[in-house]
């Protein structure tokens, strides 16, 4: 069995797996390309970076851009303003820069060498214009220090630039020093934009007053700043660089572990909260796990994986990756994705974790395929949001990665897509012009440096050969504009560590269990604790078609052309039409007549399930007229049901040793004692149902009878759960979520709907606690075996039924008093959904038997371990997440 380990922070992302594992097996599955054609392709990304770069140095050059359609060179100043765009332009020769380790790699050596005499013959860094920091630094400087490093690789080989002496590594200092008045500031955060001569808040620097900065402006320095302070002894830079990274890090949202979008540089408050993968946000975590790449330092990985864990929870819904609330993580900030985030299959495969890459990444293709480019944005149902593309390199970054993880040739055919496409929709006489409309393909007069800076690189690093390569790109990280740093660096002199007040110590996160906490000391240092290792292909792709069986479903969820079975063969045909208000999500046969009618479902995390329909894949226009109607139906059902939303109830544990001091907020059900007419509620003692999910007859229905049952979401209604429990003779009902770490505090309250059957026959109270204030009642129970609750409309005080002598804590009144948004649960439907886009998010309680990785159902919560935390200190933890929650309520 191979284990790649990643304690030894000298090995790119074509060591972090044993690739030719898979490379017989793969070829099996479809055509392999032979190495002649791989050849060919490669000869071609030669051929259009050549065609690229000498229009750049024929007609735009010492400007820092070229303007293809017009054949002339972007000057700052000149053009009409492009808003924040134009901060990229300095007046130093951008493109230039921005190419000079590409250029090595593909063997374009004698070029190279006359670049760099170009850049330091024509260049000035000292112009008085105002730049973006993160644009400059991830462009300039991190060019120039690509650059630098390529030119000492040469020299040591013994042919060219011998007459090199640091040359660019004495302007990457001086560049660095510029950009260093940025993070004059309180929290160490940068100002957004610097003055190349006269730095932040002189007279004559014209900036200086912001207040705001992206996550990722602030978070995507560390590499080229260290790497700077240890190829030149100088530890200033990378003394700033991880202050700013320590406060990022201190200001994340401590319940989620995500970070915003937006932060105010002084305060450090989040003016944006929403958070995902893509703009905004995205090189900051791909910094933190190549930082601990590059760097060797522990601190970055354990930050990185922990913002992972918190990723994959929230924001991943494979395919989709979607931006969530950082408060309230499972609520959706938005419903469409922008084309940053392509980067992040890449990255995941750097991490280990290929099946959500794979996934991802399939969608992304699947999206291409459809509108030739990735649009800038696109909806859930893969539709245009904003229609630009400026060539933008991440979809052939995160295709590269997965190749080489995987060595499926598959993905040499997507890259062939990608230049096919460029030389088809982009290619101009001048060049390559951006896409203004990838709907029209109409061009934009355009041609960033990124494009030839990483989409070249990445392309010919996908077909050419080992052997054709003029150095191991395994000795070198790439940065996030695919500049080359050595990795011999982690060896180098680090910079000494920031000041204390800036330091995270492992007390300041009460989250994370004793066993992570021990990670920060060496002595205990447990690797089956933590992720060091990336995981054995062998076992990631037992069967060699694993990467093709993820792939298919999405193709066709995606792509509207995708083959329809014969209509005389599927099941169905002759029935009267699914109505809205007789459709169950767990019925196979409702299933298989959405699927008739183009209708789809997506499952999403916190249980609900998103219906989109695409007339074209119905599978006549019958049943394509047919699903139209359902679809209104639901969102007329939907409209009905978010009128009759009811208030928030309360559990109150009112035995020994709590007497009425825990409430615990509760969503109601539509259906069943209505608990707002009942003046003193329903009390009794809680037992947990078996089975645990309450689906069929319990069978201790001895014990459950005259007393509140409590049962796990998931596999039937809710309806059925009430009616099963009923029968055992209970006198109400507490359906406890099974989706982990869900929380009142993070996320809205829903209503527990019927099944779409009359529901009078059920007569007493449901109510529905999250994951978090489900388990303080289980704990309880497991502590004192007899535990009793009140059920009502709201906490009773020392006055009323719980405790004579007791009192309800202001906190825990304060937890039904605080609105909420409230969200219908559906068993069958609850849509929510924008008319234009036939999109309908209903809410349904299908459990383990509807998940995309079905797993064994798990015993009651009761009999688990008993190395759980005591009701005490989860009861304290709850207590300091409800004052945070309140604070953040009072804040917005």
């Amino acid at each position: 069995m191979w284990t790649v380990l990643w304690f030894r922070p000298a090995t790119m992302s074509t060591l972090l797996f044993p690739l030719l594992l898979l490379l017989s097996t793969l070829c099996r599955l479809g055509q392999s390309m032979s190495r002649e054609e791989k050849l060919k392709l490669r000869n071609q990304v030669v051929e259009m970076f050549d065609h690229a770069y000498s229009n750049y140095m024929d007609h735009a050059y010492p400007a820092d851009e070229l303007m293809p359609l017009t054949c002339r060179g972007r000057v700052r100043g000149l053009e009409p303003s492009r808003g924040d765009v134009d901060d990229a332009l300095g007046m130093f020769s951008l493109t230039l820069i921005d190419t000079l380790d590409t250029l090595v790699l593909l063997n374009k050596t004698t070029e190279f060498e006359a670049a760099v005499r170009r850049v330091l013959k024509d260049v000035r860094l000292d112009n008085d214009i105002v730049v973006s920091v993160f644009e400059t630094n991830i462009r300039v400087l991190g060019g120039l220090l690509g650059g630098h490093s390529m030119a000492v690789m040469l020299k040591d080989a013994g042919h060219y630039m011998q007459w090199y002496q640091d040359e660019l590594l004495h302007m990457a200092k001086d560049l660095g020093l510029r950009l260093l008045p940025a993070f004059n500031t309180s929290s160490g955060l940068p100002y957004p934009r610097v003055n190349l001569k006269h730095g932040v808040r002189g007279p004559e620097s014209r900036t200086g007053t912001e207040t705001d900065t992206c996550t990722a402006c602030a978070g995507t320095i560390i590499l080229e700043f260290a790497a700077l302070s240890r190829f030149t002894g100088d530890p200033v830079f990378e003394v700033q660089a991880r202050r700013a990274l320590n406060f990022l890090w201190e200001k994340r949202q401590r319940n989620s572990n995500l970070v915003g979008t937006t932060i105010n540089i002084h305060s450090g408050e989040w003016v944006r909260r929403d958070s995902g993968v893509g703009a905004g946000i995205d090189s900051y975590y791909e910094y933190l796990l190549k930082a601990y790449i590059l760097l060797g330092d522990d601190l970055f990985l354990q930050r990185f994986n922990i913002h992972y864990a918190s990723i994959m929870k929230y924001i991943s819904q494979p395919p989709l990756l979607l931006d969530v609330h950082i408060h309230k993580p499972l609520l959706p900030a938005r419903t469409w994705m922008d084309s940053l985030l392509a980067f992040f299959p890449g990255l995941q495969v750097l991490k280990g974790d290929i099946r959500p890459a794979i996934e991802t990444h399939e969608m992304l293709y699947q999206v291409t395929k459809k509108h030739n480019f990735l649009p800038e944005a696109f909806t859930t149902d893969f539709r245009v949001h904003w229609a630009q593309h400026p060539l933008r390199p991440e979809f052939a970054e995160s295709t590269y990665f997965l190749y080489k993880a995987t060595k499926d040739p598959y993905y040499l055919e997507v890259g062939r897509t990608v230049l096919d496409n460029l030389n088809r929709f982009a290619r101009v006489p001048c060049g390559f012009a951006a896409m203004k409309d990838v709907r029209t393909g109409s061009h934009e007069d355009r041609m960033d440096s990124f494009f030839l800076a990483e989409m070249f690189k990445y392309l010919f690093l996908l077909f050419a050969e080992e052997e054709e390569l003029p150095f191991n790109v395994e000795d070198y990280i790439f940065t996030t504009e695919a500049h080359l740093l050595p990795l011999s660096l982690s060896t180098a002199p680090r910079a000494p560590s920031p000041p204390a007040n800036t330091t995270v110590q492992a007390a300041s996160l009460p989250h994370l269990s004793a066993s992570v906490k021990s990670l920060w000391s060496e002595e205990e240092l447990d690797d089956s604790n933590f992720d060091w290792t990336c995981p054995n292909t062998r076992l990631l792709f037992p069967d060699p078609a694993f990467p093709r069986n993820l792939r298919d479903p999405i193709r066709s969820a995606v792509d509207k052309s995708c083959p329809r079975p014969a209509i005389h063969r599927e099941p169905g045909m002759g029935r009267p039409p699914l109505r809205a208000q007789d459709f169950m999500a767990n019925n196979p046969d409702h299933l298989e007549l959405l699927r008739r009618m183009g209708v789809s479902l997506i499952h999403l995390k916190d249980g609900r399930v998103q219906l989109v329909q695409h007339a074209t894949q119905a599978v006549s226009a019958v049943a394509a007229e047919d699903g139209m109607r359902f679809m209104q139906e639901m969102m007329e059902l939907s409209s009905q049901q978010q009128k009759e939303q009811l208030p928030p109830r309360a559990v109150q544990i009112v035995s020994h040793p709590f007497f009425g001091r825990v409430v615990l907020t509760a969503g109601p059900a539509q259906f069943g004692t209505d608990l707002s007419k009942s003046i003193t509620g329903v009390r009794g003692f809680v037992t947990v149902a078996e089975p645990y999910s309450g689906c069929v007859e319990l069978s201790n229905a001895a014990f459950v009878q005259g007393r509140i049952a409590l049962l796990q979401r998931g596999q039937c209604m809710f309806a059925e759960k009430a009616r099963h429990i009923m029968k055992a003779g209970a006198i109400g009902g507490i359906v406890i979520d099974d989706n982990e770490g869900s929380s009142s505090d993070t996320a809205p309250l829903f209503q527990m709907a019927g099944d779409g059957r009359n529901t009078d026959d059920v007569t007493l109270p449901l109510l529905f606690l999250f994951y978090k204030e489900g388990n303080i009642l289980l704990e309880a129970l497991k502590e004192y075996r007899e535990v009793e609750v009140l059920l009502s409309d709201k906490a009773r005080d020392r006055g009323g039924d719980v405790q004579e002598n007791d009192q309800t804590s202001p906190a825990s009144s304060a937890t039904l008093d605080r609105s909420h948004v409230s969200t219908v649960e559906l068993d069958e439907s609850a849509p929510e959904l924008a008319p234009d886009n036939e999109e309908v998010t209903p809410e349904e309680d299908v459990g383990p038997a509807f998940k995309r990785n079905p797993e064994p159902e798990e015993e009651p919560a009761v009999e688990k371990d008993s190395s759980s935390k005591s009701v005490e200190a989860m009861m304290a933890d709850w207590q300091e997440d409800l004052e945070a929650f309140q604070q953040m309520e009072d804040e917005l």
